[in-house]
């Protein structure tokens, strides 16, 4: 007897493996918008480059194509900014002009986050659940390097890794705000040979993120490089082989760069529309970036810290990143944010901040740190899962804002 080839859904462990589940769950879906009666669906196909479920919507009564479902072959879940809207699926069905529908876009209002300041201990993608949808307007983070070290990364599998990333990046796109940034600062990692016998890998995970946003609903928009100093990248080790022998093929340059990836949620909003309806116009002229800005993308920044934390990236960037990203007032988010650099960037120049990490020792360190960023107004933050920041306070001085 000929065993069976395993389908394409179930090699990936897909929730989601069979044609009768994809409809299953678009029926529900249709069922839970009133449109169940009238419209059909087209035979499910698995994309199994996304991940995800294709389902073509169909008129009840027969026709051609109107709208298509997209699922999450691993979740179950509706990707909703992937999915045709319930309001142009109806436009479709009666034959409306789908042009008003675009033109009710540009009466939307500027939405203000009602968001304090908040520092959260656990899971980032379960925090990140908790949080009202279209509360954030930046997202700049730089996630652990994975198997950088053993006291700083948990995932012992490369595609574990990039699953927990995924998971952040999905449930992010929910809680920015339309057309806003989501910027990250990450590099390409060395794993060491296990022997002498073996040779060392170098994983490009820059380049595996790109595809989950894009994947996720984020357009690219920018690849910075941020250039350390000559010499920064010796403690790697790499290229000192080829340093002493300068034999061919032996050569290994020594990184000295990280890419600052930036990303913007999917919409058909252009930038201008956030300038022109910006509530607060003071707010407004006072984000203006002076002249001193980078004109490449090209930053050369001193990586050193003062941090506690192993993996800290300089202040200076984060500066940056929210200077060019996102106006006063604004609430940045910071999934991954070890020692809360980003909240101090954010409080020293005029942002809201909210700053997530799974370790309660960094989580510790912020909630003391936080009086140095914000004087007495540290009392008002609020802390999730976590002790309140009273009886922390530190002596320093908080930090000027700008």
């Amino acid at each position: 007897m000929t065993r069976r080839k395993p389908l394409v859904a179930e090699a990936r462990n897909y929730l989601v493996t069979t044609v009768a589940q994809a409809k299953e769950i678009t029926q529900t879906w249709l069922a839970e918008i009133e449109l169940g009666k009238v419209v059909g669906l087209g035979l499910p196909e698995v994309d199994d480059r996304y991940h995800i479920w294709r389902i073509p919507l169909l008129p009840a009564t027969g026709g051609s194509k109107i709208g298509e479902v997209v699922i999450d072959a691993y979740t179950t879940e509706i990707l909703l900014e992937k999915t045709t809207r319930p309001e142009m699926l109806e436009a479709r069905l009666l034959k409306k002009d789908e042009s008003q529908l675009t033109k009710k876009r540009r009466d939307l209002t500027y939405p203000v986050s009602p968001l304090r300041n908040t520092i959260g201990l656990g899971d980032s993608a379960e925090l990140i659940d908790e949080m009202p949808a279209a509360s954030v307007d930046l997202v700049f983070t730089s996630p652990p390097y994975f198997n950088a070290r053993p006291e700083y990364s948990d995932y012992e599998e490369y595609e574990q890794y990039l699953f927990k990333m995924r998971q952040v990046i999905k449930r992010t796109h929910r809680v920015l705000n339309e057309g806003r940034f989501f910027v990250i600062n990450c590099a390409p990692v060395l794993l060491r040979r296990a022997s002498r016998n073996e040779s060392s890998k170098r994983i490009a995970v820059p380049f595996d993120l790109h595809r989950i946003f894009v994947e996720e609903g984020y357009d690219f928009i920018d690849d910075i490089i941020w250039m350390k100093p000559e010499g920064a990248g010796w403690a790697t080790g790499r290229g000192r082989r080829f340093a002493a022998d300068r034999n061919p093929l032996q050569y290994k340059t020594v990184p000295v760069t990280e890419y600052v990836l930036v990303y913007r949620k999917r919409t058909d909003l252009l930038i201008d529309w956030h300038i022109r309806n910006h509530p607060d116009k003071e707010a407004l002229a006072a984000s203006k970036v002076g002249d001193d800005y980078e004109r490449t993308n090209v930053w050369r920044i001193n990586p050193k810290t003062n941090s506690e934390h192993p993996a800290a990236f300089p202040l200076e960037l984060a500066q940056k990143v929210i200077h060019y990203y996102s106006f006063k007032g604004d609430v940045v988010l910071d999934p991954f944010a070890g020692s809360g650099t980003v909240g101090a960037a954010a409080a020293k120049t005029g942002r809201r901040f909210v700053l997530f990490d799974v370790n309660p020792d960094y989580v510790k360190l912020m909630r003391r740190e936080v009086h140095r960023w914000l004087g007495h107004a540290a009392h008002n933050v609020l802390c999730l899962h976590c002790p309140p920041t009273v009886g922390l306070e530190q002596p320093h001085l908080p930090i000027e804002n700008e």
